[in-house]
């Protein structure tokens, strides 16, 4: 029993580092597009920080508190914040600022945590301890997992505004193939790339926190 009240309140834990995390992603999405002349977020509704605007059932919710039940890092998406390249200002360098705007507010969010954690040095195990550690894991999570250069994710920005055309036509063409490349992503990344990943994040976990977890 009291094991079982330790995993509800840590998947807690999780789940409100989750929507906290996502939203400030996602809202920083919109007011960096907003912020560079396009504002079709605005007329979306997603200029805010109302956590219900951006986040998905599956991959902002379920996805995460699965890998975190499972004792892997929890990471996962939101609702991918709709905005027109060719309106923001600076054109590709101007999207490449967008799609990385959510990511650093992560690693933001993160550095933050790790600075409470050394700062105050909360005793492992208790209460304050865990929710500046999930914090810190889950915005490092989403950061490195959002950075991933691959379509339709935060990366592809970044990679579209210095790759050459040959490689933004393919790029492309991921892209348009929508949910398929998705799955076909998700394979590989389970296949190939989750292991690094996961060492990685713990790697800058500990980094951060000045405690050894690996």
């Amino acid at each position: 029993m009291v094991m079982e009240n330790l995993n509800f309140v840590y998947l807690a834990i999780v789940l409100g580092s989750i929507l906290v995390s996502m939203t400030l992603h996602e809202a920083m999405h919109a007011f960096a597009s907003h912020w560079l002349g396009d504002d079709t977020a605005k007329l979306e509704g997603r200029l805010t920080l109302n956590p219900l605007a951006h986040i998905d059932p599956f991959t902002t919710v379920l996805l995460p508190l699965v890998l975190a039940a499972i004792g892997a890092p929890p990471f996962g998406a939101a609702k991918p914040v709709p905005f027109d390249p060719n309106r923001v200002r600076h054109g590709e360098y101007g999207a490449a600022i967008v799609g990385v705007a959510g990511p650093l507010t992560n690693f933001a969010l993160a550095i933050i945590a790790g600075i409470a954690i050394q700062l105050f040095a909360p005793v492992p195990g208790t209460m304050e301890f865990t929710i500046l550690l999930t914090f810190l894991t889950v915005n490092i999570s989403f950061a490195i997992f959002n950075l991933i250069p691959f379509p339709p994710l935060d990366g592809s920005r970044l990679l579209y505004a210095f790759a050459p055309d040959s490689v933004r036509a393919v790029m492309e063409r991921i892209e348009a193939m929508g949910f398929t490349a998705i799955i076909f992503f998700m394979l590989l990344f389970y296949t190939l790339l989750s292991e690094p990943f996961i060492r990685l994040i713990q790697f800058l976990v500990s980094w951060l926190s000045g405690y050894s977890f690996v």
